[in-house]
Protein backbone atom coordinates (compact mmCIF):
# COMPACT_ATOMS: atom_id res chain seq x y z
CA UNK A 1 0.00 0.00 0.00
CA UNK A 2 0.83 3.60 -0.70
CA UNK A 3 1.29 5.53 2.31
CA UNK A 4 2.10 9.36 1.93
CA UNK A 5 3.83 11.28 4.38
CA UNK A 6 1.94 12.66 7.54
CA UNK A 7 2.48 16.11 5.42
CA UNK A 8 1.22 15.59 2.40
CA UNK A 9 -1.66 13.26 4.68
CA UNK A 10 -2.85 16.45 6.64
CA UNK A 11 -3.44 18.56 3.24
CA UNK A 12 -4.78 15.94 1.51
CA UNK A 13 -7.16 16.26 4.86
CA UNK A 14 -7.19 19.53 4.50
CA UNK A 15 -8.29 19.92 0.96
CA UNK A 16 -10.94 17.32 1.59
CA UNK A 17 -12.48 19.16 3.96
CA UNK A 18 -12.61 22.59 2.08
CA UNK A 19 -13.88 20.70 -0.59
CA UNK A 20 -16.88 19.29 1.45
CA UNK A 21 -17.39 23.08 3.09
CA UNK A 22 -17.73 24.15 -0.39
CA UNK A 23 -19.73 21.74 -1.67
CA UNK A 24 -22.10 22.59 1.19
CA UNK A 25 -21.94 26.18 0.76
CA UNK A 26 -22.91 26.25 -2.52
CA UNK A 27 -25.74 27.79 -2.87
CA UNK A 28 -24.71 30.37 -1.66
CA UNK A 29 -21.58 30.80 -3.23
CA UNK A 30 -21.65 28.94 -6.54
CA UNK A 31 -21.04 25.20 -7.56
CA UNK A 32 -17.74 23.75 -5.81
CA UNK A 33 -14.56 22.51 -8.18
CA UNK A 34 -14.63 19.39 -6.67
CA UNK A 35 -16.28 17.08 -4.20
CA UNK A 36 -14.44 14.49 -2.64
CA UNK A 37 -16.12 11.36 -2.77
CA UNK A 38 -14.54 7.70 -2.34
CA UNK A 39 -17.24 6.08 -4.98
CA UNK A 40 -15.56 7.18 -8.06
CA UNK A 41 -13.60 9.67 -9.26
CA UNK A 42 -14.54 13.20 -8.36
CA UNK A 43 -14.79 14.12 -11.89
CA UNK A 44 -12.86 13.72 -15.17
CA UNK A 45 -10.13 15.82 -13.26
CA UNK A 46 -9.97 14.44 -9.97
CA UNK A 47 -5.52 14.50 -9.43
CA UNK A 48 -5.67 11.09 -7.87
CA UNK A 49 -6.94 9.42 -11.04
CA UNK A 50 -3.51 7.70 -12.75
CA UNK A 51 -4.86 9.40 -16.10
CA UNK A 52 -4.42 13.29 -14.87
CA UNK A 53 -0.80 12.17 -13.14
CA UNK A 54 2.24 14.22 -14.67
CA UNK A 55 3.94 12.61 -17.88
CA UNK A 56 7.18 12.54 -15.56
CA UNK A 57 5.24 10.72 -13.20
CA UNK A 58 3.44 8.31 -15.48
CA UNK A 59 6.97 7.63 -17.35
CA UNK A 60 7.84 6.33 -13.89
CA UNK A 61 5.56 4.72 -13.12
CA UNK A 62 5.95 2.77 -16.51
CA UNK A 63 9.63 2.61 -16.21
CA UNK A 64 9.79 0.32 -12.84
CA UNK A 65 7.30 -2.81 -13.78
CA UNK A 66 9.56 -2.54 -17.14
CA UNK A 67 12.67 -3.14 -14.92
CA UNK A 68 11.00 -5.65 -12.56
CA UNK A 69 9.89 -7.15 -15.82
CA UNK A 70 14.00 -6.47 -17.27
CA UNK A 71 15.31 -8.32 -13.88
CA UNK A 72 12.95 -11.63 -13.62
CA UNK A 73 13.62 -12.63 -17.75
CA UNK A 74 17.39 -11.68 -17.35
CA UNK A 75 17.72 -14.22 -14.26
CA UNK A 76 16.11 -16.90 -16.85
CA UNK A 77 18.95 -16.86 -19.14
CA UNK A 78 21.77 -15.45 -17.24
CA UNK A 79 21.73 -19.12 -15.93
CA UNK A 80 22.87 -20.62 -19.32
CA UNK A 81 26.66 -19.90 -19.96
CA UNK A 82 27.02 -22.00 -16.77
CA UNK A 83 25.83 -25.27 -17.91
CA UNK A 84 28.92 -26.90 -18.62
CA UNK A 85 30.26 -26.18 -15.17
CA UNK A 86 26.54 -27.44 -13.66
CA UNK A 87 27.70 -31.06 -15.39
CA UNK A 88 31.05 -30.71 -14.07
CA UNK A 89 30.06 -29.88 -10.51
CA UNK A 90 26.75 -32.05 -10.14
CA UNK A 91 28.10 -34.72 -12.47
CA UNK A 92 24.46 -34.46 -15.00
CA UNK A 93 24.08 -34.60 -18.24
CA UNK A 94 23.86 -31.06 -20.18
CA UNK A 95 19.92 -31.81 -20.63
CA UNK A 96 19.19 -31.69 -17.17
CA UNK A 97 21.48 -29.08 -16.33
CA UNK A 98 19.26 -26.83 -18.75
CA UNK A 99 16.41 -27.85 -16.66
CA UNK A 100 17.98 -24.83 -14.55
CA UNK A 101 16.44 -22.93 -17.27
CA UNK A 102 13.15 -24.41 -18.20
CA UNK A 103 12.19 -24.83 -14.57
CA UNK A 104 12.80 -21.09 -14.23
CA UNK A 105 10.40 -20.27 -17.29
CA UNK A 106 7.80 -22.49 -16.02
CA UNK A 107 7.82 -21.10 -13.04
CA UNK A 108 7.18 -17.88 -14.77
CA UNK A 109 3.69 -19.21 -16.02
CA UNK A 110 2.57 -18.67 -12.18
CA UNK A 111 2.53 -15.35 -12.25
CA UNK A 112 -0.98 -14.27 -13.14
CA UNK A 113 -2.14 -17.55 -10.71
CA UNK A 114 -0.57 -15.66 -7.96
CA UNK A 115 -0.56 -11.85 -9.10
CA UNK A 116 -4.21 -12.04 -10.15
CA UNK A 117 -6.00 -12.32 -6.07
CA UNK A 118 -3.35 -10.11 -4.84
CA UNK A 119 -3.37 -7.02 -7.20
CA UNK A 120 -7.25 -7.39 -7.11
CA UNK A 121 -7.59 -7.26 -3.03
CA UNK A 122 -4.38 -5.23 -2.50
CA UNK A 123 -3.64 -3.36 -5.33
CA UNK A 124 -0.16 -3.57 -8.07
CA UNK A 125 2.24 -1.99 -5.65
CA UNK A 126 2.34 -5.03 -3.07
CA UNK A 127 2.99 -6.96 -6.01
CA UNK A 128 5.95 -5.50 -6.71
CA UNK A 129 7.37 -5.03 -3.57
CA UNK A 130 6.90 -8.65 -1.90
CA UNK A 131 7.35 -10.18 -5.23
CA UNK A 132 10.94 -9.56 -6.27
CA UNK A 133 12.35 -9.19 -2.81
CA UNK A 134 10.91 -13.21 -2.33
CA UNK A 135 12.15 -14.18 -5.55
CA UNK A 136 15.93 -12.87 -4.94
CA UNK A 137 15.96 -14.75 -1.76
CA UNK A 138 15.12 -18.25 -3.92
CA UNK A 139 18.16 -16.48 -6.40
CA UNK A 140 20.10 -16.36 -3.11
CA UNK A 141 19.31 -20.19 -2.56
CA UNK A 142 20.09 -21.38 -6.16
CA UNK A 143 23.66 -19.60 -5.46
CA UNK A 144 24.44 -21.60 -2.19
CA UNK A 145 22.86 -24.87 -3.64
CA UNK A 146 24.99 -27.61 -2.48
CA UNK A 147 22.93 -30.43 -4.73
CA UNK A 148 21.51 -30.59 -7.92
CA UNK A 149 17.91 -31.03 -6.81
CA UNK A 150 18.55 -28.12 -4.53
CA UNK A 151 19.09 -25.89 -7.52
CA UNK A 152 16.70 -26.96 -9.91
CA UNK A 153 13.70 -26.33 -6.36
CA UNK A 154 14.92 -22.91 -5.99
CA UNK A 155 15.15 -21.86 -9.76
CA UNK A 156 11.30 -22.80 -9.61
CA UNK A 157 10.55 -21.55 -7.04
CA UNK A 158 12.57 -18.25 -8.12
CA UNK A 159 10.96 -18.04 -10.80
CA UNK A 160 7.32 -18.80 -9.41
CA UNK A 161 7.24 -15.85 -7.25
CA UNK A 162 9.06 -13.20 -10.09
CA UNK A 163 6.42 -14.15 -12.57
CA UNK A 164 3.92 -11.97 -10.45
CA UNK A 165 5.78 -8.87 -11.68
CA UNK A 166 5.21 -9.60 -14.92
CA UNK A 167 1.92 -10.27 -14.97
CA UNK A 168 0.23 -7.47 -13.43
CA UNK A 169 3.16 -4.86 -15.47
CA UNK A 170 0.18 -4.76 -18.32
CA UNK A 171 -2.70 -3.62 -15.32
CA UNK A 172 -0.40 -0.85 -14.11
CA UNK A 173 -0.33 0.36 -18.00
CA UNK A 174 -3.85 0.18 -18.10
CA UNK A 175 -4.23 2.18 -14.72
CA UNK A 176 -2.02 4.74 -16.51
CA UNK A 177 -3.50 5.26 -19.68
CA UNK A 178 -6.88 4.94 -21.84
CA UNK A 179 -6.60 2.44 -24.75
CA UNK A 180 -6.17 4.82 -27.43
CA UNK A 181 -2.92 5.74 -25.31
CA UNK A 182 -1.62 2.68 -24.58
CA UNK A 183 0.55 1.35 -27.38
CA UNK A 184 3.10 3.15 -26.64
CA UNK A 185 3.63 2.67 -22.82
CA UNK A 186 2.68 -1.01 -23.74
CA UNK A 187 5.81 -0.89 -26.24
CA UNK A 188 7.95 0.20 -24.20
CA UNK A 189 7.12 -2.32 -21.34
CA UNK A 190 7.01 -5.29 -23.11
CA UNK A 191 10.39 -4.68 -24.68
CA UNK A 192 12.29 -4.86 -21.17
CA UNK A 193 11.25 -8.59 -20.60
CA UNK A 194 12.68 -9.69 -24.21
CA UNK A 195 15.71 -7.36 -23.77
CA UNK A 196 16.14 -9.12 -20.31
CA UNK A 197 16.71 -12.91 -22.19
CA UNK A 198 19.48 -11.40 -24.09
CA UNK A 199 21.69 -10.00 -21.74
CA UNK A 200 21.80 -12.47 -19.42
CA UNK A 201 23.91 -14.78 -22.25
CA UNK A 202 26.05 -11.21 -22.09
CA UNK A 203 26.49 -10.97 -18.23
CA UNK A 204 26.39 -14.58 -17.47
CA UNK A 205 29.21 -15.60 -20.18
CA UNK A 206 31.87 -13.11 -18.20
CA UNK A 207 30.64 -14.42 -14.74
CA UNK A 208 30.95 -18.03 -15.80
CA UNK A 209 34.12 -17.44 -16.97
CA UNK A 210 36.01 -15.95 -15.00
CA UNK A 211 34.18 -16.19 -11.62
CA UNK A 212 32.08 -19.58 -11.37
CA UNK A 213 28.33 -20.81 -11.96
CA UNK A 214 27.21 -19.25 -8.57
CA UNK A 215 28.37 -15.82 -9.82
CA UNK A 216 25.41 -15.98 -12.77
CA UNK A 217 23.20 -15.92 -9.26
CA UNK A 218 24.72 -13.18 -7.60
CA UNK A 219 24.43 -11.59 -10.81
CA UNK A 220 20.79 -11.19 -10.65
CA UNK A 221 20.67 -9.96 -6.78
CA UNK A 222 23.07 -7.17 -8.12
CA UNK A 223 21.03 -6.36 -11.41
CA UNK A 224 17.18 -6.45 -8.45
CA UNK A 225 18.42 -4.62 -5.84
CA UNK A 226 18.95 -1.03 -7.24
CA UNK A 227 15.87 -1.84 -9.21
CA UNK A 228 14.29 -2.32 -6.01
CA UNK A 229 15.33 0.68 -4.17
CA UNK A 230 14.64 3.08 -7.45
CA UNK A 231 10.98 1.25 -6.66
CA UNK A 232 10.33 2.96 -3.67
CA UNK A 233 8.72 6.24 -4.59
CA UNK A 234 6.08 3.95 -6.70
CA UNK A 235 2.19 4.79 -5.20
CA UNK A 236 -0.87 2.55 -6.08
CA UNK A 237 -2.08 2.89 -9.69
CA UNK A 238 -5.34 0.53 -9.33
CA UNK A 239 -8.63 2.37 -8.84
CA UNK A 240 -10.15 0.29 -6.21
CA UNK A 241 -7.28 0.45 -3.80
CA UNK A 242 -6.73 4.23 -4.37
CA UNK A 243 -10.59 4.95 -3.46
CA UNK A 244 -10.18 2.63 -0.44
CA UNK A 245 -7.25 4.98 1.34
CA UNK A 246 -8.91 8.07 0.03
CA UNK A 247 -12.06 6.63 1.96
CA UNK A 248 -9.70 5.61 4.94
CA UNK A 249 -7.46 8.91 4.81
CA UNK A 250 -10.82 11.12 5.09
CA UNK A 251 -12.88 9.43 6.83
CA UNK A 252 -15.71 8.79 4.49
CA UNK A 253 -17.65 6.07 3.28
CA UNK A 254 -15.79 3.40 1.34
CA UNK A 255 -16.49 2.85 -2.52
CA UNK A 256 -19.09 -0.03 -3.04
CA UNK A 257 -18.02 -3.33 -2.86
CA UNK A 258 -17.92 -5.13 -6.21
CA UNK A 259 -18.11 -9.17 -7.07
CA UNK A 260 -18.49 -12.12 -4.62
CA UNK A 261 -17.27 -12.84 -1.09
CA UNK A 262 -16.26 -15.82 0.87
CA UNK A 263 -16.74 -18.62 -0.51
CA UNK A 264 -17.96 -17.35 -3.80
CA UNK A 265 -15.07 -15.28 -4.13
CA UNK A 266 -13.19 -18.26 -4.35
CA UNK A 267 -15.29 -20.05 -6.60
CA UNK A 268 -14.82 -16.92 -8.49
CA UNK A 269 -11.29 -16.74 -8.21
CA UNK A 270 -10.55 -20.39 -9.71
CA UNK A 271 -12.94 -19.96 -12.10
CA UNK A 272 -11.89 -16.72 -13.71
CA UNK A 273 -8.09 -17.06 -12.67
CA UNK A 274 -7.19 -21.10 -13.31
CA UNK A 275 -10.31 -22.30 -15.98
CA UNK A 276 -11.47 -18.95 -18.17
CA UNK A 277 -7.88 -18.66 -19.08
CA UNK A 278 -7.61 -22.05 -20.17
CA UNK A 279 -10.95 -22.19 -21.72
CA UNK A 280 -10.23 -19.58 -23.61
CA UNK A 281 -7.04 -20.94 -25.14
CA UNK A 282 -8.72 -23.97 -26.38
CA UNK A 283 -12.38 -22.62 -27.30
CA UNK A 284 -11.57 -19.16 -28.44
CA UNK A 285 -9.87 -19.36 -31.88
CA UNK A 286 -8.62 -15.45 -31.39
CA UNK A 287 -6.85 -16.45 -28.46
CA UNK A 288 -5.59 -19.82 -29.08
CA UNK A 289 -3.81 -18.78 -32.90
CA UNK A 290 -2.62 -15.89 -31.23
CA UNK A 291 -1.08 -18.19 -28.13
CA UNK A 292 -0.13 -20.53 -30.37
CA UNK A 293 1.99 -18.10 -32.99
CA UNK A 294 3.45 -15.96 -29.79
CA UNK A 295 4.43 -19.16 -27.97
CA UNK A 296 6.43 -20.77 -30.97
CA UNK A 297 8.46 -17.42 -31.78
CA UNK A 298 8.88 -17.43 -27.71
CA UNK A 299 10.22 -20.57 -26.96
CA UNK A 300 12.35 -20.61 -30.45
CA UNK A 301 14.38 -17.90 -28.44
CA UNK A 302 14.62 -19.96 -25.80
CA UNK A 303 15.82 -22.46 -28.36
CA UNK A 304 18.47 -20.68 -29.51
CA UNK A 305 20.15 -20.28 -25.37
CA UNK A 306 21.00 -23.87 -25.93
CA UNK A 307 22.10 -23.94 -29.32
CA UNK A 308 24.13 -20.93 -29.48
CA UNK A 309 27.02 -22.53 -27.73
CA UNK A 310 26.64 -25.49 -30.50
CA UNK A 311 27.12 -22.95 -32.93
CA UNK A 312 29.26 -20.71 -31.45
CA UNK A 313 31.98 -22.82 -29.36
CA UNK A 314 31.53 -25.42 -31.54
CA UNK A 315 31.91 -23.77 -35.11
CA UNK A 316 33.27 -20.89 -34.18
CA UNK A 317 35.23 -22.19 -31.43
CA UNK A 318 34.22 -19.25 -29.37
CA UNK A 319 34.50 -18.76 -25.39
CA UNK A 320 31.58 -18.25 -22.81
CA UNK A 321 32.04 -14.93 -22.90
CA UNK A 322 32.18 -14.58 -26.61
CA UNK A 323 28.98 -16.88 -27.26
CA UNK A 324 27.37 -14.35 -24.81
CA UNK A 325 28.40 -11.40 -26.85
CA UNK A 326 26.28 -12.60 -29.93
CA UNK A 327 22.89 -12.18 -27.87
CA UNK A 328 23.55 -8.38 -28.47
CA UNK A 329 22.10 -8.96 -31.81
CA UNK A 330 18.96 -10.39 -30.32
CA UNK A 331 18.78 -7.05 -27.77
CA UNK A 332 19.16 -4.87 -31.28
CA UNK A 333 16.27 -6.41 -32.47
CA UNK A 334 14.15 -5.97 -30.02
CA UNK A 335 15.03 -2.52 -29.26
CA UNK A 336 14.17 -1.58 -32.96
CA UNK A 337 11.05 -3.60 -32.58
CA UNK A 338 9.88 -1.67 -30.23
CA UNK A 339 10.75 1.60 -31.80
CA UNK A 340 8.93 0.02 -35.24
CA UNK A 341 5.74 -0.78 -33.02
CA UNK A 342 5.81 3.03 -31.71
CA UNK A 343 5.92 4.33 -35.36
CA UNK A 344 2.93 1.86 -36.46
CA UNK A 345 0.42 3.04 -33.48
CA UNK A 346 1.82 6.80 -34.68
CA UNK A 347 1.07 6.49 -38.34
CA UNK A 348 -1.83 4.12 -38.95
CA UNK A 349 -3.86 3.14 -35.67
CA UNK A 350 -3.49 6.63 -34.58
CA UNK A 351 -4.59 8.01 -37.92
CA UNK A 352 -7.30 5.48 -37.92
CA UNK A 353 -8.19 6.43 -34.79
CA UNK A 354 -8.48 10.20 -35.83
CA UNK A 355 -10.82 9.18 -38.88
CA UNK A 356 -13.16 7.15 -36.73
CA UNK A 357 -14.01 9.82 -34.01
CA UNK A 358 -14.17 12.73 -37.11
CA UNK A 359 -17.21 10.41 -38.23
CA UNK A 360 -18.46 9.97 -35.04
CA UNK A 361 -17.36 6.61 -34.25
CA UNK A 362 -16.44 5.32 -30.35
CA UNK A 363 -14.03 2.64 -30.88
CA UNK A 364 -11.23 1.56 -32.96
CA UNK A 365 -11.44 -1.82 -34.67
CA UNK A 366 -8.79 -4.09 -32.93
CA UNK A 367 -7.70 -5.22 -36.19
CA UNK A 368 -5.87 -1.96 -36.54
CA UNK A 369 -3.80 -3.18 -33.69
CA UNK A 370 -2.25 -5.81 -36.12
CA UNK A 371 0.44 -3.41 -38.25
CA UNK A 372 3.22 -4.65 -36.50
CA UNK A 373 2.76 -8.56 -36.38
CA UNK A 374 2.05 -8.22 -39.94
CA UNK A 375 5.07 -6.75 -40.95
CA UNK A 376 7.04 -8.65 -38.36
CA UNK A 377 5.57 -12.20 -39.24
CA UNK A 378 8.01 -11.54 -42.07
CA UNK A 379 11.49 -11.44 -39.41
CA UNK A 380 10.94 -14.29 -38.37
CA UNK A 381 11.76 -17.02 -41.20
CA UNK A 382 13.49 -14.53 -42.80
CA UNK A 383 16.04 -14.19 -39.58
CA UNK A 384 15.77 -18.33 -39.11
CA UNK A 385 16.59 -19.53 -42.52
CA UNK A 386 19.15 -16.63 -42.49
CA UNK A 387 21.11 -18.32 -39.43
CA UNK A 388 20.26 -21.90 -40.40
CA UNK A 389 22.61 -21.81 -43.67
CA UNK A 390 25.46 -18.94 -42.43
CA UNK A 391 26.75 -20.46 -39.58
CA UNK A 392 29.49 -22.32 -41.17
CA UNK A 393 33.00 -22.24 -40.93
CA UNK A 394 33.59 -20.88 -44.33
CA UNK A 395 31.24 -17.91 -43.14
CA UNK A 396 32.44 -15.42 -40.84
CA UNK A 397 30.70 -15.34 -37.83
CA UNK A 398 29.03 -11.90 -37.98
CA UNK A 399 26.73 -13.05 -40.78
CA UNK A 400 24.79 -15.57 -38.37
CA UNK A 401 25.06 -13.15 -35.47
CA UNK A 402 23.13 -10.16 -37.83
CA UNK A 403 20.39 -12.54 -38.69
CA UNK A 404 19.20 -12.45 -35.07
CA UNK A 405 18.28 -8.87 -35.68
CA UNK A 406 15.56 -9.43 -38.03
CA UNK A 407 14.34 -12.30 -36.03
CA UNK A 408 14.32 -10.85 -32.88
CA UNK A 409 12.45 -7.66 -34.58
CA UNK A 410 9.64 -10.15 -35.83
CA UNK A 411 9.30 -11.84 -32.36
CA UNK A 412 8.32 -8.59 -30.64
CA UNK A 413 6.73 -6.64 -32.57
CA UNK A 414 4.14 -10.02 -33.00
CA UNK A 415 3.98 -9.94 -28.85
CA UNK A 416 3.39 -6.20 -28.80
CA UNK A 417 0.39 -6.23 -31.51
CA UNK A 418 -0.81 -9.61 -29.76
CA UNK A 419 -0.94 -7.93 -26.49
CA UNK A 420 -3.08 -4.93 -27.85
CA UNK A 421 -5.20 -6.75 -29.85
CA UNK A 422 -6.30 -9.57 -26.89
CA UNK A 423 -6.78 -6.51 -24.52
CA UNK A 424 -8.58 -4.48 -27.13
CA UNK A 425 -10.94 -7.56 -27.85
CA UNK A 426 -12.04 -8.74 -24.91
CA UNK A 427 -12.25 -5.66 -22.53
CA UNK A 428 -10.54 -5.42 -19.10
CA UNK A 429 -11.55 -8.50 -17.37
CA UNK A 430 -11.75 -10.88 -19.90
CA UNK A 431 -8.58 -9.74 -21.86
CA UNK A 432 -6.52 -10.48 -18.62
CA UNK A 433 -7.61 -13.85 -18.91
CA UNK A 434 -6.66 -13.95 -22.80
CA UNK A 435 -3.25 -12.64 -21.50
CA UNK A 436 -2.79 -15.36 -19.04
CA UNK A 437 -4.08 -17.78 -21.67
CA UNK A 438 -1.03 -16.33 -24.03
CA UNK A 439 1.17 -16.34 -21.09
CA UNK A 440 0.49 -20.00 -20.41
CA UNK A 441 1.32 -21.48 -23.59
CA UNK A 442 4.47 -18.66 -23.97
CA UNK A 443 6.31 -20.56 -20.77
CA UNK A 444 5.45 -23.81 -21.44
CA UNK A 445 6.64 -23.71 -24.70
CA UNK A 446 9.91 -21.86 -23.61
CA UNK A 447 10.27 -24.12 -21.42
CA UNK A 448 9.93 -27.00 -23.45
CA UNK A 449 11.55 -26.31 -26.31
CA UNK A 450 15.57 -26.08 -24.37
CA UNK A 451 14.81 -29.79 -23.48
CA UNK A 452 15.60 -31.04 -26.81
CA UNK A 453 17.23 -28.59 -28.32
CA UNK A 454 20.66 -30.45 -27.92
CA UNK A 455 18.77 -34.35 -29.43
CA UNK A 456 17.31 -31.89 -32.27
CA UNK A 457 20.68 -29.96 -33.15
CA UNK A 458 23.04 -32.94 -33.29
CA UNK A 459 20.68 -35.36 -35.33
CA UNK A 460 19.76 -32.69 -38.05
CA UNK A 461 22.47 -30.83 -37.84
CA UNK A 462 22.66 -26.10 -37.43
CA UNK A 463 21.08 -26.04 -40.48
CA UNK A 464 18.35 -28.56 -41.05
CA UNK A 465 17.81 -27.83 -37.42
CA UNK A 466 17.20 -24.07 -37.68
CA UNK A 467 15.64 -24.47 -41.25
CA UNK A 468 12.65 -26.88 -39.12
CA UNK A 469 11.82 -23.62 -37.06
CA UNK A 470 12.21 -21.95 -39.80
CA UNK A 471 9.12 -23.91 -41.84
CA UNK A 472 7.26 -23.77 -38.58
CA UNK A 473 7.40 -20.11 -39.04
CA UNK A 474 6.13 -19.37 -42.49
CA UNK A 475 3.48 -21.91 -41.74
CA UNK A 476 2.25 -19.58 -38.76
CA UNK A 477 3.02 -16.78 -40.75
CA UNK A 478 -0.40 -15.68 -42.03
CA UNK A 479 -2.12 -15.61 -38.36
CA UNK A 480 -2.20 -11.98 -38.54
CA UNK A 481 -2.98 -11.33 -41.41
CA UNK A 482 -6.03 -13.69 -41.27
CA UNK A 483 -7.04 -11.84 -38.34
CA UNK A 484 -7.12 -8.73 -39.64
CA UNK A 485 -9.30 -9.75 -42.49
CA UNK A 486 -11.61 -11.98 -40.49
CA UNK A 487 -11.69 -10.96 -37.04
CA UNK A 488 -14.42 -9.04 -37.00
CA UNK A 489 -16.34 -11.81 -38.62
CA UNK A 490 -14.52 -14.31 -35.75
CA UNK A 491 -14.88 -11.59 -32.74
CA UNK A 492 -18.92 -11.49 -33.53
CA UNK A 493 -19.01 -15.76 -32.71
CA UNK A 494 -17.34 -15.40 -29.63
CA UNK A 495 -18.88 -16.59 -26.95
CA UNK A 496 -17.36 -13.80 -24.66
CA UNK A 497 -18.10 -10.36 -24.94
CA UNK A 498 -15.85 -8.77 -27.50
CA UNK A 499 -15.68 -5.57 -29.18
CA UNK A 500 -18.16 -6.23 -31.69
CA UNK A 501 -17.62 -4.99 -35.74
Amino acid sequence: MDHPEPREEEEEQDLGERDIEKASQHSTQGPATRVVTAQDWSGPDDPENPHNWSNLKKGYHVVIPGLFGFVVTFASSVFTPAVPQIVERFHVSRTAAILGLSLYVLGLAFGPVLAAPISETKGRRIVYIVSLPVSMLFTLGAGFSQSFGSLLVCRLLAGATGGPCLAVGAGTNADLFPPQKRAIATSLFLMAPFLGPSLGPFIGGFAAQYESWRWTQWCILFAGLPVFIFSAGMQETYKKIILQNRAKKLNIPPPPKVGPTGLAAIKFLITVTLLRPLHMLFSEPIVAFLSLYTGFTFAVLFTFFAAFPIVFSGVYGFTPSQTGLTFLAVGLGVCIASTTAIIWDRTLYQKQHRKVIAAGGAFVAPEYRLYAAMFGSFGVPIGLFWFAWTARSDIHFMVPIVAMIPFAWGNLSIFISSALYLVDTYGALNGASAMAANGVARYAAGAAFPLFTLQMYSTLGIGWATSLLGFLSVVMLPIPWVLFRWGPTIRAKSAYDTLKA
